[in-house]
């Protein structure tokens, strides 16, 4: 039933990368990503998705996610997880212990899987789990883009709900959020539960018919996230200028080259929370970038203007190989370009859209400005 299968290490790779490309610098990690992916093809797992259009209107989609901040853990936060005995992993899956909680208290047989973003581990992962369980992950996702906020979910735009949503971390503490009065609160419920597992939970929720999915899910973007992966690493074997040949792939721009000249972040609330400063190079030499991310990119400025901002795509690759890094991975002295694509219609069309990710979502009183507007 797949309509496309990751056979090698190489293909995986690539779908790994364009799905790091796509979570505009968040998403989770690429490492534990690939690790994923590779660890399914060595033990012999069909690994790939299928076709929407394929999906039966009548099976249960459900739509496993990771929940929780990527930030470096402290010196102080290992001392109370130790005080806490969170020390020995009992679930070292906890995305799939998440949807098995789930079935088993909806009483609901799921036959189908649907990332919720799009990012380094948070779209393969689900992809293995659909694998594991020999049911189908649909080629599409909840965003097209990675979000901090599960409230930011396009089921939210169509009125979808997230409830009932289960939670288990690696400690073996397992929640079921059986309702929430709206979805902020389900989102900061979720984001409590990881704060207090220090790290990520594995949870599984926004259970819909294979015909609600498909009426709400952005289509076609893990076979996307697989050719923006082979663009880069065909640029790379060309010898050609990549983060242009990405940026043209996305549909997208190249919209900024410079030197990290300048890192903050904080550790807030369960979330990775900072900004970058890039002073300019080559055709933007004299000229200065910065960028807000919550988790994901999200605000930028061009010379201390208010530039592109969500939820347009911001990513960050290096500017020579095109390889793109998570936002807690970039260091002062790193060299990036900064690509900038559209968002998907709904979120510019639908009125939640802007409400749930435009830049007053985030407390920054700027009118969102399409990038194609700002560019032309």
């Amino acid at each position: 039933m797949l309509t496309h299968e990751l056979r090698t290490r190489q293909e995986c790779e690539d779908f790994v990368r364009g799905c790091t490309i796509m979570g505009t610098g968040g998403g989770g990690s690429s490492a534990r990503g690939l690790d994923k992916l590779t660890r399914a093809l060595d033990e012999g797992l069909r690994i790939g998705w299928t076709d929407a259009k394929q999906i039966p209107d009548d099976v249960w989609v459900v739509c496993p996610f990771l929940m929780g901040s990527i930030a470096p853990k402290t010196s102080a936060g290992l001392a109370e997880m130790k005080d806490m005995g969170l020390t020995e992993v009992r679930y070292p899956n906890t995305l799939m212990a998440a949807i098995q909680e789930l079935e088993i208290y909806t009483g609901k047989k799921i036959g189908a899987v649907i990332p919720g973003e799009l990012g380094g581990s948070n779209t393969p992962e689900p992809v293995v789990q659909a694998a594991r369980l020999s049911i189908p992950c649909v080629d599409g996702d909840y965003a097209g883009r990675a979000i901090p906020e599960i409230a930011q979910m396009t089921p939210v735009l169509f009125n979808k709900p997230l409830a009932p949503i289960t939670s288990v971390d690696e400690w073996g503490n397992i929640t079921i959020i059986k309702a929430a009065i709206n979805e902020p609160m389900a989102e900061r419920i979720g984001k409590f539960l990881a704060v207090a597992a220090y790290g990520l939970t594995g949870m599984a929720g926004v259970l819909l018919s294979g015909k609600e999915c498909k009426e709400v899910l952005v289509s076609g973007t893990l076979t996307l996230c697989q050719k923006l992966g082979q663009t880069v690493k065909e640029a790379q074997n060309r010898g050609i200028d990549v983060p242009a040949a990405t940026a043209k792939a996305m549909e997208g721009w190249v919209i900024f080259k410079g030197k990290v000249t300048a890192k903050e972040w904080e550790d807030r609330v369960g979330y990775y929370w900072g900004t970058h400063t890039l002073t300019g190079i080559e055709e933007f030499a004299g000229q200065t970038f910065k960028v807000w991310f919550k988790n994901e990119n999200h605000i930028s400025w061009l010379n201390n203007k208010p530039f592109v901002t969500s939820p347009d795509l911001i990513c960050m690759v290096n500017r020579e190989t095109g390889e793109p890094k998570t936002n807690d991975n970039v260091v002062e002295g790193d060299v990036m370009a900064v690509l900038g694509a559209q968002a998907y219609k709904p979120y510019l069309t639908q009125s939640k859209g802007l409400e749930v990710l435009g830049p007053k979502h985030f407390d920054f009183d700027y009118p969102f400005v399409p990038i194609q507007k700002l560019l032309s």
